[in-house]
């Protein structure tokens, strides 16, 4: 495993824990009020939520592709 990989299963990981604590939060009284009366998500809800789904997104793609070190090879000169 190279570095790229085990960045990207930690942003994997903390990007599916804060989606988790975003749609717990979705259930407080304060979001149920906020969307009464806004028809809106609270900001730290939505920051929860979006934040850890970009966050799981960068951190499979690091997981599936990762970033190759490209070496250049230089030949006689």
């Amino acid at each position: 495993m190279n570095i790229n990989t085990i960045c990207g299963i930690a942003l994997l990981i903390i990007g599916i824990v804060l989606m988790i604590v975003g749609f717990n939060a979705t259930h407080s009284i304060a979001n149920h009020v906020s969307t009464t009366f806004t028809g809106e998500l609270t900001n730290r809800t939505a920051w929860y939520l979006y934040g850890g789904g970009a966050l799981a997104i960068v951190g499979l793609l690091l997981v599936v592709f990762g970033l190759r070190s490209r070496r250049t090879v230089r030949g006689p000169v």
